[in-house]
């Protein structure tokens, strides 16, 4: 079978990764964390019908297109019940903290509930779902194929997620890192919320916070 198409867009102030993932044909698709100012995303799905918006958290920059795109596209959202109320709460989701980035962002509470373990089904492919809580209590990690995985702000190239935000856990980001991400392949592509992508292997290998 086809691999899924995987498109990146840089979005905000924070330079935050948006994930676009479309079937072979490029007509249904579905969205990792939609970006403040998702004005380029917003462009590219058009045309595009999304099957739903996932989050790795829901911290203000991964969060802030979530409102627009689905009422546009009439799409769930998938969270993890640890952050169920900060999409309703610019204190937890941060929004309140930098009012000159755009504002306070309050939206409805998420669809459907993501869970460490489960198997999410979409665009008739299987996705994996880790809890991988540190740099906030709900962050979660997508593996798709054995082959990619969408982490959000646990694990970047040569980096780790900050975890001086509320729920922030330096503990529990280091052992998420280490007992669930690193005990994969190490070819596996790691698609991060901010910055470039990199690879199991060569973080393990690399990265200077956690080996």
């Amino acid at each position: 079978m086809a691999q899924l198409n995987i498109e990146s867009f840089s979005l905000g102030a924070f330079q935050t990764n948006a994930y676009l993932l479309t079937d072979p044909d490029g007509k249904r698709g579905f969205i990792i964390d939609p970006g403040m100012s998702p004005k380029p995303l917003l462009k590219r799905i058009e045309n595009v019908e999304i099957e739903a918006i996932v989050l790795t958290h829901a911290h203000l920059d991964h969060i802030g297109g979530v409102d627009e795109i689905r009422k546009w596209k009439n799409c769930p959202v998938y969270l993890h019940d640890a952050e169920a109320d900060w999409l309703t709460d610019p204190k937890l989701n941060g929004s309140a903290r930098w009012p000159d980035l755009g504002g306070p962002i309050v939206t409805e509470p998420a669809e459907y509930a993501l869970d460490d373990g489960m198997t999410l089904k979409l665009l008739g492919e299987k996705f994996r779902v880790f809890h991988t809580p540190g740099h906030s209590p709900g962050s979660c990690s997508l593996l798709y194929d054995n082959k990619h995985l969408f982490g959000g702000d646990v694990l970047f190239k040569m980096s780790i997620g900050r975890t001086d935000l509320t729920g922030g856990s330096e503990r529990e980001l280091y052992n998420s890192i280490r007992s669930k991400l690193y005990t994969l392949q190490d070819d596996v592509i790691v698609y991060p919320g901010h910055g470039p992508r990199t690879t199991i292997g060569y973080e393990k290998q690399n990265n200077p916070y956690v080996r």
